[in-house]
């Protein structure tokens, strides 16, 4: 496959459910209650907002009252219904979609309630707090498997980031053994508090009883995109950090770096987040034998090894149709000439597709747990020190993303 063609590829493919769900009206916008209206919850309203031919958010749940206040300020239409107490949401039978955006302790309570009121369900990442309610969410997905459910790793819908994927799997990179990912800020990462009773719900990232840190308010969007990518999970994790920046009662790391071993792969990823420095912020690097990727969030350029670049100008020529844009830095080839829209808004696109088609969602239950066990090793490994190793265990992911695409 010539380079200029790979870019223009990116089509997802669907993958059949055995059951399907039962027929929706395809001129009707699916009808959608958010669980959790703070940053990502609202967030996610704003996307879905840009989408009013598919989706309808119709009810907003926190139990917070000033983001209910901020939700009826900011959308303020007379057929809004709102709630503190999510389970009264969950009764509502003209919802089709539930939205899951609350804290990472909270995802398989709500999870659970969403898949027990028979609705379909987008859970925001990381998609589990522990490997035991990765074990038990998908087994009871198991006895509701007429319903939808996505996680909310948007990277995987991404056409710069698919486009990626389709370099990997036609060797553009070559051999991958080194992988560079980092999403630094210059900031405590609090959020204000407008009462001091409220500061562990606001700033439950702060706190290991709610919150996977860093590794997975982060650093488990890149980590999710290296199993994707590279068919791969860890073999091996080895993390380190502190509280090194920010002395103020924290009790997650705001400083780490976690080693990654992919066994079967030859392959070391190295992870890392700080809180005292934004030099780099957002950094994604992939380096093989015949190039590099260097990634941002919506742009990305490839680099060839000396040696590579004669054979792609050779092979696709400087011209025309598959003309190769080459940036003015050590001559890279931009992998995007055009904006691309926040990655969240490909991802509920393709939600709606697999409502549609009675679809498996390319970032799953499967996928997610996967990811989810990686960032729990990784934290393991933070809090207590010394290497985690996937266990046989964890294998179970395997055979059932077997039966998912056969």
């Amino acid at each position: 496959m010539k380079f200029g063609s790979l870019l223009s590829a990116g089509a997802f493919l669907p993958i059949p459910l055995v059951s399907g769900l039962s027929d929706f009206e395809n001129d009707k916008p699916y009808t959608v209650g958010i669980l959790g209206y703070g940053d990502r919850g609202s967030g996610l309203h704003r996307v879905l907002s840009t989408m009013p031919k598919k989706f309808q958010v119709t009810d907003i749940c926190d139990n917070l009252d000033f983001r209910l206040a901020n939700a009826k300020k900011n959308f303020p239409a007379i057929n809004f219904r709102f709630y503190k107490d999510y389970r009264k949401m969950m009764d509502r039978t003209d919802l089709d979609v539930i939205v899951v955006a609350t804290p990472l302790y909270l995802h398989y309570e709500h999870a659970k309630a969403v898949l027990e009121a028979g609705k379909h369900l987008y859970l925001e990442k990381t998609m589990t707090f522990i490997p035991e309610e990765t074990y038990d969410l998908i087994s009871l997905s198991q006895m509701h498997d007429n319903q939808i459910i996505q996680v909310g790793h948007q990277y995987r819908y991404s056409p710069l980031y698919y486009k990626v994927k389709e370099m990997i799997d036609n060797d553009y990179l070559g051999k991958v053994t080194q992988i560079e990912a980092r999403w630094d800020r210059n900031h405590s990462w609090r959020r204000p508090v407008p009462s001091p009773d409220l500061e562990r719900q606001i700033n439950w990232r702060m706190y290991k009883e709610y919150s996977g840190g860093l590794a997975a308010e982060l650093l488990s969007h890149q980590m999710d995109f290296v199993h994707w990518a590279f068919d791969c999970v860890p073999s091996s994790i080895y993390g380190t950090g502190g509280i090194d920046m920010f002395k103020d009662g924290r009790e997650t790391f705001d400083n780490i770096q976690v080693a990654v071993r992919y066994g079967n792969k030859d392959m070391i990823g190295n992870f890392g987040a700080t809180c005292s420095n934004q030099h780099e912020g957002y950094s994604f690097k992939i380096k093989g034998s015949k190039g590099m990727v260097s990634l941002l969030m919506d742009d990305g350029i490839f680099y060839p090894e000396p040696d590579q670049i004669a054979e792609l100008q050779e092979v696709d020529g400087i011209s025309g149709a598959t003309k190769l844009n080459w940036s003015d830095n050590k001559k890279g080839i931009k992998l995007v000439n055009e904006p691309l829209k926040d990655g969240s808004f490909y991802a509920m696109e393709d939600f709606h597709r697999c409502l549609q088609e009675k679809s498996i969602p390319h970032s799953n239950l499967i996928n997610g747990g996967k990811t989810a066990i990686a960032i729990a090793l990784a934290n393991k490994s933070l809090d207590e020190g010394g290497e985690q190793h996937w266990e046989s265990k964890y294998n179970f992911l395997e055979n059932r993303e077997q039966n998912v695409e056969g």
